[in-house]
């Protein structure tokens, strides 16, 4: 009964989604043409949005959505400024031609500036001193700067109007480098190249300490305020903390709480698996959710949607197999063998059992792709995982039930991550804290049933035959 229960439900969950994604991915298409179009047929403007990527890391693509996301939706917005992408000579032709035509970006190829304080070839940081070819750009007179983690709520071209160099304080005493506002100049572009063949200090090793050993003394400069006649200032300028909102700030209240400045703009810092593309971050953070739903209205799902759709229909095939093949077992008796070689077979045959179970939990997690849509890749995990253990269970004879507790598990933690109405995160944490007491007596009384039912189920005449018996040849006489 559960069996079924818990297919109903994961199907019938699946083709909601997939139909709401679908129609909204219809009217995405529709609002977003007109904005692409326009960019790549519009004049060049004095300023841009420019931000970076480069190859080397295990999240490539993942960056590549997230900066075709964060143009797409300042395209969105009606920024009157270009869009530029500092690449590497090394991205995919491939991903040059779409952010070229399909997103109105303008793409400046460089070679990657060598970082010396670097020594571990694999250190995600590695390439991030190509952001100071920002200084570069002197076809503008100003260019905002941004890393692909930036979310914008509304426009912020007011921030065109700052002086030289402006950021924004999230660490009370070292500015954030996710975005500042910079006036290009060869000079300054030269000056920060001799200071890497020097070997100036550099705290991190990466782009926050270098930019931060350049402008030192940022935190004594004045607060930035757009001038009304739309003058450009001149000067550094820090900028109000609702240009660049921590999400960690929004985790603790569950909203914005941010008096100072627009609030404008969200980044992600932190840990890197947690950004919000990535389908597993909610509800886990549930402001990831907003990230998404730009990308539903920007960029969309195509380019996963075929991996998912086979998946799912491979997880289908899985289960209505297993159910159709499902042994009859009432025909199965039990046997008392205590041989050596039939005890060593039955506790690996326990084992293979026990960490069928674990991959049936595991597997499907590592084969999702990663930047789907977080309700999707959410019940593409429940489908693999439901599917995959209805084999561990009709394979070795195991109760449903009991296999499926950690399913129910973690389908009740989404339920109490996503929970709408909380006061605030420490709420939420307790709540989510308190689900995981009182759930872990049953994970245990469940993996207490399931060894008591292997044990059960291996000493079954027609599950395991016996191996210390020989069969004596056709036409052999046996003496008394």
């Amino acid at each position: 009964m559960i069996g079924k229960m818990s297919l109903l439900f994961v199907c019938g969950f699946w083709v909601l989604m997939m139909s709401s994604a679908s129609a909204t991915l219809v009217v995405r298409g529709a609002e977003t043409a007109s904005f692409t179009e326009e960019r790549k047929n519009g004049a060049q403007h004095r300023n841009a949005y420019a931000t970076m990527m480069y190859m080397g890391t295990p999240r490539d693509y993942e960056f590549y959505v997230a900066t075709r996301v964060m143009l797409r939706s300042l395209s969105r917005l009606g920024v009157e400024a270009d869009l530029v992408v500092i690449a590497s000579l090394d991205v995919p032709l491939r991903w040059v031609r779409t952010l070229e035509q399909e997103d109105g970006a303008k793409v400046v190829r460089v070679k990657n500036l060598n970082n010396p304080y670097c020594l571990n070839p694999n250190w995600r940081f590695k390439l991030t001193l190509n952001k100071l070819y920002a200084w570069s750009l002197v076809d503008y007179d100003r260019v905002v700067m941004l890393d692909a983690d930036n979310l914008f709520l509304q426009k912020t071209d007011e921030l065109f109007q700052c002086g030289q160099f402006c950021a924004v304080f999230i660490n009370p005493c070292i500015f954030h480098t996710g975005l500042f506002v910079l006036q290009p100049s060869k000079k300054v572009f030269n000056d920060m190249i001799h200071q890497i063949e020097i070997g100036r200090e550099n705290q991190d090793g990466a782009d926050q300490g270098f930019i931060g050993g350049h402008f030192p003394d940022l935190l004594d400069q004045p607060m930035f305020h757009p001038p009304l006649n739309g003058s450009k200032l001149q000067g550094n300028y820090r900028l109000p903390l609702g240009y660049q909102m921590d999400a960690s700030y929004y985790y603790l209240r569950l909203h914005w709480s941010v008096p100072c400045g627009p609030n404008s703009v969200i980044t992600f810092p932190g840990a890197p698996w947690l950004k919000p593309w990535y389908w597993w971050s909610w509800p886990v953070l549930p402001l990831g959710i907003q990230w998404h739903e730009q990308r539903l209205l920007t960029v969309g799902y195509g380019a996963e949607m075929t991996a998912v759709l086979i998946q799912a229909i491979f997880y289908l095939g899985l289960i209505v197999m297993t159910r159709l093949a499902r042994p009859n077992l009432t025909k199965l008796c039990y046997r008392h063998d205590d041989s050596k070689s039939i005890f060593l077979l039955r506790t690996g045959l326990k084992l293979i059992a026990i960490w069928s179970i674990l991959a049936a939990y595991t597997v499907p997690f590592f084969v999702i792709p990663r930047t789907v849509h977080p309700l999707v890749g959410w019940s593409l995990y429940l489908l693999g995982s439901f599917a995959l253990s209805c084999i561990t269970v009709n394979t070795f004879l195991l109760p449903m039930l009991p296999v499926l507790v950690p399913w129910i598990g973690i389908l009740g933690a989404l339920l109490v991550m996503a929970y709408p109405w909380y006061n605030d995160g420490v709420v939420r944490a307790m709540a989510v804290f308190a689900y995981a007491f009182c759930a872990s007596p049953a994970l245990w009384i469940a993996l207490v049933k399931i060894k008591s039912s292997l044990h059960v189920s291996l000493e079954r005449e027609g599950f395991l035959p016996k191996l210390s018996e020989s069969t004596a040849p056709a036409g052999s006489n046996k003496l008394y």
